[in-house]
């Protein structure tokens, strides 16, 4: 590699400079690469970078060509020729005070305004050929809103089982948007097709992790062959912003470890650098490169700043978010409650049929990451 494809996000100084500095959140969408004969990977593990175990020597942005790969943890930093578990931590996520309610809200919609509603430039940091336009994955919840709103001419594009949420949301939201929706209409031969493929670009087997990447991989394959280079996507907002209903209610939600709203919100933040690879390394391999602007410095920055009140009102989610999004997108997306993208999708569901109809039963201990091992292993004839 050359110094300037070594580093995936940013350029040499910015990261030389956070890594002087220690600074955790430099202004950029996430980084991860080669720097200086060390390699690098941002605070929460915005890009991927793998190191193989069998011969540290060796690094990759993806796992699929290295013998044993494993990923480098956030914020660490690796001199190269050395093992994965001589990382060091050079960068932790910040956790500052609360501001009071309207000023981190206005702060938030400020950031909000400059990067998922600007839709100018390339917010990956990746140079891409002139005249590219974005598509966007729109599932008409207000984060795929938002991003849609910022980039006006960009096709909208959503995946799902005929009669599925996500599609039904989506026609809804776009229409009242008078903008253009294409439907990636899934079957089970999509399924088949493509677990395995996902399977092999991100390391991952289990059946979770695939039901959100397929519908992502699906979406991203058709924009790649209409001819769009990069996918715009809202990741990122449900961390941020406080829209998992385990942060509701913390105290007596035991799928969190906190008991403030704010806690909880941290702790579903601290997950992104396990989930974002996969959504990175799935996106790529259908062939489009992902623009999340959720994701840049500035508005993790703003968002962390959130007291409870301005992340959770009642059983009303993302409060800030709304917020910013008054006026900018149709009341339908701006208080929408959004399914998980396995669920709104269907694409959980049918696994399970599918798993059942291979004869993986559900009285069988994990009958669906069964049924996915032996089809990426290709043990089983098509059902």
């Amino acid at each position: 590699m050359t110094p300037d494809d070594s580093l995936d996000g940013a350029t040499q100084s910015t990261v030389r400079a956070a890594l002087a500095d220690a600074t955790p959140l430099p202004g950029t969408a996430g980084f991860a690469g080669l720097c200086d004969d060390v390699l690098v990977r941002d605070v929460l593990g915005r890009r991927p970078v793998f190191v193989d175990d069998d011969d540290p020597e060796r690094w990759a942005f993806a796992p699929d060509t290295l013998t044993q790969p494993r990923l480098l943890p956030p914020g660490c930093r690796l001199p190269l020729g050395e093992p994965v578990g001589a990382a060091e931590r050079i960068w932790s996520l910040p956790d500052p005070d609360p501001r009071p309610t309207d000023e981190a809200v206005a702060a938030v919609g400020r950031a909000v305004r400059e990067h998922a509603l600007a839709g100018t430039g390339d917010e990956t940091g990746t140079v891409t050929s002139e005249g590219d336009t974005p598509a966007v994955a729109f599932s008409g919840g207000v984060d795929s809103a938002v991003v849609a709103a910022g980039r006006p001419t960009a096709p909208l594009y959503v995946a799902g089982f005929p009669d599925s949420h996500d599609v039904a949301a989506a026609r809804e939201a776009a229409t009242a948007m008078g903008r253009d929706l294409r439907w990636v209409e899934i079957d089970h031969d999509d399924l088949r097709r493509t677990v395995p493929a996902v399977a092999a670009a991100t390391g991952r087997t289990n059946p979770m992790d695939l039901s959100i990447a397929v519908p992502l991989f699906l979406v991203a394959e058709r924009a790649a062959a209409d001819g769009h280079g990069r996918l715009v996507v809202g990741q990122g907002a449900d961390e941020l912003f406080g829209g998992y209903a385990k942060v509701t209610d913390p105290a007596n939600d035991d799928r969190v470890d906190a008991t403030t709203v704010r806690g909880a919100r941290r702790e579903t933040v601290l997950s992104l650098p396990d989930q974002l690879p996969r959504d990175v390394l799935t996106l790529r391999a259908a062939g489009v490169e992902p623009v999340a602007p959720f994701l840049h410095d500035d508005v993790i920055r703003a968002a962390l700043r959130l007291p409870g009140d301005a992340l959770v009102d009642g059983d009303r989610r993302k409060v800030a978010l709304r917020r910013a999004a008054d006026g900018i997108v149709p009341e339908t997306a701006r208080r929408a409650d959004k399914k998980a993208v396995q669920y709104g999708t269907y694409v959980s569901r049918e696994l399970d049929r599918l798993a059942r109809q291979a004869g993986f039963k559900r009285r069988m201990d994990d009958h669906v990451g069964r049924y996915v091992r032996a089809l990426v292993d290709g043990d089983l004839e098509r059902a």
